[in-house]
């Protein structure tokens, strides 16, 4: 039997994702508390987040929710990744507040825009090493947030993925 790459390819970056899945689940976090959600879109998916993208770019007018609608069309799969909000009761006031108890609700804890953050590194230094072109994403997460794709979570980014001969996340 002969496999030919290009024929495989799409199922070969999706295989990746769900082992970036397993990076953000396995990335350390704080007091062991695992606050991080993610998933893996395709196809349509895909299409409705840049459809999301394109309706920001109408409200705010920024350009960059235009453009990177545009260009996560290229992608064969998308992780996306968040955190459920949670209040860690480390009071290192971090977040501007002197203690976790005076800080408003609204404001979100900022070991949670870590640990989300280590996750994230972790999702891509597994992308690199099984050499999927990504790109996180703020602009994606905006919109997959708008959409609630990860019920009750907050601080979303994207990272959209593509194994094609020039990373189409580079140019832009």
């Amino acid at each position: 039997m002969i496999v030919d790459e290009r024929n495989d390819r799409r199922d070969r970056v999706i295989a990746a994702g769900r082992q970036m899945l397993t990076a953000a689940r396995t990335a350390p976090k704080a007091k062991g508390t695992d606050i991080i959600e993610c998933c893996i879109l395709t196809d349509g998916d895909i299409r409705r987040l840049s459809e999301a993208m394109l309706e920001l770019y109408t409200d705010t007018g920024r350009p960059v929710y235009q453009r990177d609608a545009a260009n996560i069309l290229k992608s064969d799969a998308i992780v996306v990744i968040a955190t459920r909000s949670q209040v860690m009761g480390l009071n290192c006031a971090h977040c501007g507040y002197k203690s976790c108890v005076e800080k408003p609700e609204n404001v979100p804890c900022a070991i949670n825009c870590v640990d989300v953050g280590i996750a994230i590194g972790s999702v891509v230094s597994t992308a690199a090493d099984m050499r999927i072109d990504c790109r996180v994403m703020f602009s994606a997460g905006m919109a997959a947030e708008r959409l609630n794709l990860l019920d009750g979570c907050s601080q979303y980014y994207c990272i959209p993925l593509s194994a094609s001969s020039k990373n189409p996340f580079f140019d832009r």
